[in-house]
């Protein structure tokens, strides 16, 4: 497989996202909207009320040295046990979503039929997904325990197991695993310089005043190239132009 070219890629990612119908750009505009809603929801479940008077108590029980009864009223002002569980089936449901966009965006870049209804397809084999992710965070995790370049290696050694995953969802979490391995095997270092060509909009994504109206862009971007990436792993010209279909 010839080298990488990264900016005939970006150039083609950027075609699909304004040509494509219905457009990246909006799509991953909705997909945006969903993960910002199950975030607040999940902060919303999470958070805790602490008037005036109970923190001024708990600053007395620290002052005065007890320590044992500080941390059980600290305790007794934590969320209640169901609020773990629900904050769990939040964060599962972005996992989930990601995953619906992937698909829309797969379908994008093959000139398939694709829609805003992708977003939730994910919901169709969310099991597998879940494991998915399950299993990856432990290796990426094991990785870590090394030391921070093993884990980071081992992020990108994984990085196709979704996209596997989405193609055939009758694969087990450790087969895609093993599939993206092998298929990374001589091009985390290509993966890894296409991600780091997107440093600028990174960077713009973390300046508060504009952070989403960058992300509005910046993530179908991203996404998409990533796409593109794993379309090139197949086999598949991704550079050249080419009218997508439209269903009818």
């Amino acid at each position: 497989m010839p080298p990488l070219d990264r900016p005939a890629l970006k150039r083609r990612a950027q075609e699909l996202m304004l040509t494509t119908r219905p457009r990246v750009i909006t799509v991953g505009l909705v997909y945006l909207l969903l993960c910002i809603a199950l975030e607040f929801l999940r902060s919303n479940v999470m958070s805790v009320n602490i008037s005036q008077t109970e923190a001024m108590n708990y600053i007395n029980y620290v002052s005065q040295g007890n320590y044992e009864y500080a941390m059980r009223y600290l305790e007794g002002m934590a969320p209640p046990t169901g609020a773990y569980g629900i904050d769990l089936l939040l964060s599962l449901a972005v996992s989930i979503v990601t995953v619906g966009f992937l698909i829309f965006l797969l379908n994008s870049a093959r000139g398939k039929a694709a829609g805003y209804g992708n977003l939730l397809d994910g919901f169709g084999f969310f099991w597998k997904i879940i494991l998915l992710d399950l299993v990856k965070g432990l290796l990426i995790g094991l990785w870590s325990l090394l030391l921070v370049v093993p884990g980071i290696v081992a992020a990108y050694r994984y990085s196709q197991a979704q996209y596997i995953l989405i193609d055939d969802p009758t694969k087990s979490p450790l087969q895609c695993i093993r599939e993206s391995k092998a298929m990374m095997n001589g091009h985390k270092r290509e993966l890894f310089h296409l991600d780091l060509s997107f440093i600028g909009w990174y960077l713009l994504s973390l300046i508060p005043l504009i952070s989403y109206a960058v992300r509005v862009w910046a993530v179908p971007y991203v996404y998409m190239s990533r796409t593109l990436f794993y379309e090139r792993l197949l086999g598949r010209n991704v550079y050249s132009y080419s009218e997508p279909t439209y269903p009818m």
